[in-house]
């Protein structure tokens, strides 16, 4: 491991960021003994990475480091997350031909899923100082709309939701459609950061280390004060507002499984319902009740309002939607 920069001629078709061979910057120099996954999550986390953008990092990367050139033998897990940065270096540095093996490796992958592996790739990259090859590109993917609910699947949800046997899941859609909350956040909220006299609560550190106010209607807190007495019958051991039966807390994926069997009892395929479905939902439908764009994009919590611009779509389309079955009644009537 040269920690010097590389005095001979440059060669290479394409510069690195700092010499010909794998070097770290010189903000690494000192540290290179250190182990990587450690470093690079104080990295993270000092960028103000949410804690999902972390998890989805680390899998992509994981991913990368494990990939084995022809002739290598597979690494164990212990082995990967024990380098330190300089043997980390060595194994991912971007001319060896392991980062062209990992991103052949993602050819059946959406590309969604690339771009946010190569993303992370990326990222690590610039972290060690080294250059990203000008031939690997992210992917096109086509624009996509988010999904919402029709009106009436979203009435059979919310029936499924005051039916089910699961007393939580009332509360749960009701809030996402009355605050538009990630389902991160609703999970992290706790119940001192709601304030039920001013209709109110503060969301701490959400996506991007942001807080936001969101604001809910008098439909969040009678649900809210349904479901404090049962929330203190499963002995909570944090102040967590949403608790599992054994108290523990909510986690991302325990109200999904709570959205498929919703879906289930609405009637609806599974894959139509889920916690950023109902989001969606909440955004579109303060659109088409005439609130700004910048107001929604601060109820969201999007960085951008390009983000937010996209609901517009939505509700042009949902506009021709209108037309159309307007314009299919008025000739009837004429053919009638």
């Amino acid at each position: 491991m040269r920690t010097e920069p590389y005095k001979a001629n440059r060669k290479a078709v394409q510069q690195r960021l700092y010499t010909e061979g794998p070097v770290l910057p010189p903000r690494l120099v000192q540290r290179g003994h250190l182990p990587w996954l450690s470093t690079y999550t104080t990295q993270l986390k000092t960028e103000g990475k949410s804690v999902n953008t972390q998890k989805s990092y680390m899998i992509g990367l994981r991913h990368l480091i494990e990939t084995p050139l022809p002739g290598e033998d597979i690494i164990s897990e212990f082995e990967r997350d024990s380098m330190n940065i300089e043997q980390l270096l060595e194994r991912v540095e971007p001319f060896n031909g392991r980062l062209d093996l990992w991103v052949q490796s993602m050819v059946d992958r959406s590309p969604s899923t690339v771009k946010a592996r190569l993303a992370a790739a990326n990222h690590l990259m610039n972290w060690l100082g080294q250059k990203w090859p000008e031939h690997l590109i992210r992917p096109k993917s086509g624009k996509k709309l988010p999904r919402t609910l029709t009106s009436r699947e979203l009435s059979l949800v919310k029936e499924a939701a005051a039916c089910s046997e699961d007393p939580v899941a009332n509360l749960i859609v009701t809030m996402i459609l009355d605050t538009g909350l990630r389902v991160s956040e609703l999970c992290e909220l706790n119940i001192s950061d709601i304030d039920l006299e001013d209709n109110s609560a503060m969301v701490i550190d959400g996506k991007g280390g942001k807080d936001r106010l969101v604001l809910f209607t008098q439909s969040t807190v009678e649900s809210i004060l349904a479901w404090l007495p049962l929330r203190e019958s499963r002995n909570p051991s944090g102040d967590n507002l949403l608790v599992t039966k054994t108290g523990n807390v909510f986690q991302s994926r325990t109200v999904q499984r709570l959205m498929d069997k919703l879906a289930d009892l609405a009637g609806i395929p599974r894959g139509r319902l889920t916690p950023h479905v109902l989001r969606h939902n909440f955004a579109t439908g303060l659109l088409e009740r005439g609130a700004d764009l910048v107001s929604i994009q601060r109820l969201l919590g999007h960085a951008s309002i390009a983000t937010t611009r996209v609901y517009l779509e939505i509700s042009d389309q949902t506009l021709r939607e209108i037309y159309k079955r307007a314009q299919t009644v008025q000739i009837e009537e004429c053919d009638s």
